[in-house]
């Protein structure tokens, strides 16, 4: 220490300070994150009329809810220093080696499938295949793990995956208890099922009034009146149970049965559909997808045909194009929450579609052989485990079983069992003092077994060899499999890596994804997903951990978790945050959950009307039935707004029972409600509590808060504001923030037990997992490290800028249907074309599909009005793009104009044929009234590079009357 130093700098150190300075700014993420730079910004704001940045905000955001202060974040890290700093958080986790089950194992993601998928932006960065011409590959893909299902579970159709198993067993629950017509309101539910399982339905029955009924399917007295049941196969701890005789019994009371079946298994066991399944539910984690401690990971649901739909979630059906070619599309769009509402039977609006993917080219790459004989090297390595524990003198359960073992302790210590596995940085799975439950996978080797008969022995000498037991067989299989699987030629063709490698690549390309352009959806906020945001993910620091292992080897992850929650709560302005809910319709479910968890602490149980805006996501209303309210739409007036006197008279009319407003911040519509905090106050005088869809947040982080505008509670989707990638229709996270008075409601979990919640009044599980798809949450982590506090405002405010920037240039072409007080929108505008189905015949899929031949995916197309498009640039996208976009409008324009005048005839032209693909355009005779030039290359960028849709127009109506959703045979493409 120098004592007296000069309060001065020398020149030598500010010289250093300056060069650390530029450095700085050098390698600062910001700027690699947000698309315009400021000479664009200056050239856009000129072109919106206004000096500076600030100025365009302060019209645009009412001054009432702005922040007075910048938000309180560490400092911007570059994006080597981030994950430096990130690196430094995993080496706090622990990674055992687990053999805890429970539905999560631990296995081997083949390097072709992790590098080409997992961490490929041509996969990850696509979105839900609305617009399924420029999807073939993705729902190729889907098709196949279709397939996969339907062959493995012996029913006749699966969709395109689910959440997690728990809330997939949750969806058939929901499912049952539509379909059944006894009348009966009690659920029977299986002591063997997985207790997150067991949680999570109680979770759901519970604001329905269904009866959940928890114990042992052998004993069970049918003569209490159930409209379903679910069964786990195998048991959670291990055994295979024949349940023939239960589904039987169940089928003869008119109830429905579902089978939860790990999906390796069945390789080897009889398929639930030859037994008598109704549904089947469970988790393809262990094809190839990473522990995560807890995801995300790909749930399946598969059915039989007659209840197709009321299936939850997304199809993948075959159909044909305007050529008569096979192409794919999702299909049965008419179960959508969007036109079904408050008479939706579920609120899941997507997929696991990244996980799906992966899992089905597990399949694909192993083939029904290599699957098989994974599963018979676990199980084999599973017998002799036991074979071995039994000459140690313990005691196994049953005899009856596929990779888990209970293991009866008898006289030995389970402390001495616990201490020795530690030592050995192994993972066991405690059932009580008495019995403990190993589960083996795929990366399980002799040696492991070895490792294993030392824990139980208690010393380094073991009795015997493993030489000297017996050679293992199958004959602890009591329903083998006699059926055959995964015949199709897509399972049986790709095992080198050389094919798949090609396959994926052929996949790939028939995608449209943010590497080939912006893709400028409403509502759906497609920024970049920075590389540096997914490096982590494939750490095995993250990846290779068990959702259920201790805390103590778990203080990355729940560090990361703290700081995660920490910034959230600051960015949001509430006083708690779960990371619980898995995509944002569970975020929904969950705050709402919350909210009545509160009224019915109170007392006021009765509170059961939640107002919904008219203008608002499919998913809330239906979120609100799931969780037992009354749905009450409230007007909006001409400008799209919430019609306050309407608001007010209906709460005023349900003010003894009213629980919620669902409200959109800024508004579906795109704009920031002046009205919004006497919106909350109305609600609130009345005794309502206010739920905050944070689908919007994009526009507000460091601008304004949830929390200080007087919203309740605020789900987040992080696969929007925060980066995570859609993955092509999934993984999502959308965890809630939640003010004071709701901290102790949050979600619990069964087996780990979560700070921020009270045991006995928290909601219980709504995700299988306590943290939910937490290996996907270092993506959010890293873009708020990396961005800051001022990084974080900047892109806020560019948003806006992007927004209004492309308003103010496509105005005079397509009227923008809704603005602000000042002639402003927020982060999304709305084009009105409703026009044009009057002056040119053109509807807006005509208008959507003819964007696919200028490079682009659509916007969000009729909807929230039908017959408009809805458009989000994002801050990501740079001034050429954004120009390049708005030119590709202007020529459509253009080209509608001459329909218009008459000089292009009214069917036969550009928009109704599109989009063209390179085989229409190639043939031997042109039969159109315009050239191939224009159908291929109507401006000059697509001579450069030209985006081929693998179909042409789809007709989705033949798909819906000719219900396919597998694998068709070869020779039909």
């Amino acid at each position: 220490m120098v004592l007296n130093a000069p309060i001065l700098k020398s020149n030598e150190q500010q010289v250093l300070d300056e060069k650390s300075q530029k450095s700085q700014k050098l390698s600062s993420f910001v700027p690699r994150h947000i698309g315009p730079n400021s000479d664009d910004i200056q050239q856009m704001l000129k072109v919106l009329g206004f000096p500076s940045l600030d100025a365009l905000i302060n019209q645009t955001v009412p001054q009432a809810i702005r922040l007075k202060q910048p938000l309180k974040l560490p400092e911007a890290e570059s994006e080597y220093a981030a994950l430096t700093s990130l690196k430094k958080v995993a080496a706090k986790n622990q990674v055992f080696r687990s053999y805890i089950g429970m539905g999560y194992y631990d296995s081997i993601t083949p390097p072709v499938i992790g590098r080409n998928i997992l961490e490929n932006p041509g996969w990850y960065t696509a979105y839900t295949p609305y617009q399924p011409e420029i999807a073939q590959g993705r729902l190729e893909a889907l098709l196949n793990f279709q397939t996969l299902i339907i062959d493995l579970t012996g029913l006749e159709i699966a969709n395109a995956s689910l959440l997690d198993e728990a809330t997939a067993a949750a969806e058939a629950m929901s499912l049952s208890y539509g379909v059944c017509k006894n009348q009966a309101n009690a659920y029977f539910v299986s002591g063997d099922c997985h207790p997150q399982t067991i949680d999570v339905l109680q979770t759901r029955a519970q604001p329905l009034g269904i009866k959940i009924i928890v114990g042992d399917h052998q004993t069970f007295d049918f003569d209490q009146p159930i409209f379903g049941a679910v069964l786990q196969y195998p048991a959670s701890d291990g055994t295979i149970y024949d349940y023939r005789a239960f589904i039987e019994k169940a089928h003869a009371k008119g109830a429905l049965v579902t089978v939860a079946a790990d999906p390796l298994s069945l390789t080897l066991l009889t398929p639930p559909g030859e037994f008598g399944a109704d549904i089947a539910v469970g988790s393809t984690q262990r094809f190839g997808i990473p522990l995560g401690f807890g995801g995300p990971h790909a749930a399946y649901f598969a059915t039989k045909e007659e209840y197709k739909r009321l299936v939850p979630g997304r199809i993948v059906g075959v159909s044909k194009d305007a050529q008569g070619k096979p192409a794919l599309r999702l299909a049965l769009q008419t179960r959508e929450q969007h036109i079904r509402r408050e008479k939706a039977t579920s609120n899941i609006c997507t997929a696991q579609v990244l996980l799906a993917v992966m899992a089905s080219m597990y399949a694909v790459y192993h083939g029904p052989d290599g699957l098989k004989q994974i599963a018979e090297n676990i199980h084999s390595l599973t017998v002799l485990l036991a074979q071995g524990l039994k000459r140690l003198g313990y005691s196994v359960v049953s005899e009856s079983f596929f990779d888990t073992l209970r293991v009866e302790l008898g006289t030995h210590n389970l402390k001495d069992i616990l201490a020795a596995s530690e030592q050995l940085q192994i993972n066991l799975r405690v059932f009580d003092a008495t019995a403990v439950g190993i589960s083996l996978d795929e990366t399980t080797t002799p040696e492991d077994l070895i490792d294993l008969w030392h824990i139980f022995a208690g010393t380094d000498d073991l009795p015997f060899t493993l030489e000297e037991l017996t050679s293992p067989s199958l004959s602890h299989l009591s329903l083998s499999r006699k059926s055959t699987y995964l015949i199709h030629p897509v399972f049986n063709r790709y095992h080198s890596e050389t094919e798949l490698l090609r396959y994926l690549h052929k996949l790939e390309s028939k995608d449209l994804s943010l590497t080939t352009s912006m893709i400028p959806l409403g509502s759906c906020t497609m920024k970049l997903n920075a590389t540096a945001e997914m490096i982590p993910v494939t750490w095995e620091e993250f990846g290779k951990i068990h959702p259920f292992a201790p805390l103590s080897q778990t203080q990355g992850y729940q560090l990361l978790f703290e700081q995660l929650e920490a910034w959230l709560a600051e960015i949001t302005g509430f006083a708690g945050i779960s990371l619980q809910p898995n995509a944002g319709s569970q975020g929904e479910y969950a705050g709402l959950l919350v909210i009545r968890q509160y009224h019915e602490n109170r007392g006021e149980g009765h509170r059961n009307v939640c107002l919904i805006p008219t203008s608002a996501h499919g998913t809330n209303p239906a979120s609100a039935v799931m969780c037992g309210m009354k749905v009450v739409a409230v007007a909006c007036d001409s400008q799209g707004n919430i019609d306050v006197d309407d608001l007010k008279a209906k709460a005023e009319k349900h003010s003894n029972e009213l629980a919620a407003l669902m409200v959109t911040y800024p508004s579906t519509h795109g704009v920031f409600e002046e009205p919004i905090q006497e919106i909350c106050a109305i609600v609130h005088s009345h005794g309502g509590q206010v739920y905050m869809d944070g689908a919007n947040m994009n526009a507000q982080v460091g601008i304004c808060r949830p929390g200080d505008i007087g919203a309740d509670v605020c789900h987040l989707n992080l696969h929007k504001t925060f980066c995570i990638p859609h993955g092509g229709g999934g993984p999502g996270m959308g965890p809630i923030g939640v003010a004071s008075h709701l901290v102790p409601f949050l979600p619990g979990h069964p087996v780990v037990t979560i700070d921020n919640s009270t045991q006995h009044s928290n909601i219980g599980a709504v995700a299988a997992a306590p943290w939910g798809s937490a290996s996907i949450l270092v993506i959010s982590w890293m873009y708020i490290a990396m961005m800051g506090a001022d990084g974080l405002t900047q892109a806020t405010k560019v948003a806006i800028l992007n927004a209004n920037y492309i308003a103010k240039r496509l105005e005079s072409y397509y009227p923008v249907l809704y603005q602000g007080k000042n002639g402003l929108v927020a982060h999304e505008c709305i084009l009105d074309l409703r026009s044009l189905k009057k002056s040119a015949a053109i509807e807006i899929d005509d208008v959507a599909k003819r964007l696919i031949d200028y490079g682009f995916h659509a916007p969000t197309v009729s909807w929230p009005v039908g017959g408009t498009i809805m458009v989000e640039p994002t801050e990501s996208e740079s001034k050429q793009e954004l120009d390049r976009f708005c030119d590709a409008l202007i020529s459509i324009r253009q080209e509608i104009a001459e329909i218009e005048s008459g000089k292009v005839d009214a069917q036969d032209n550009v928009l109704k044929n599109a989009p063209h693909t390179a085989e229409s355009l190639i043939t031997d005779e042109w039969h159109h009234l315009y050239s191939r030039e224009q159908a291929a290359y109507p401006v000059p960028w697509t001579r450069e590079y030209k985006f081929w849709p693998a179909v042409g127009r789809i007709d989705a109506a033949f798909g819906d009357r000719n219900f396919v959703c597998s694998c068709l045979p070869m020779d039909a493409y």
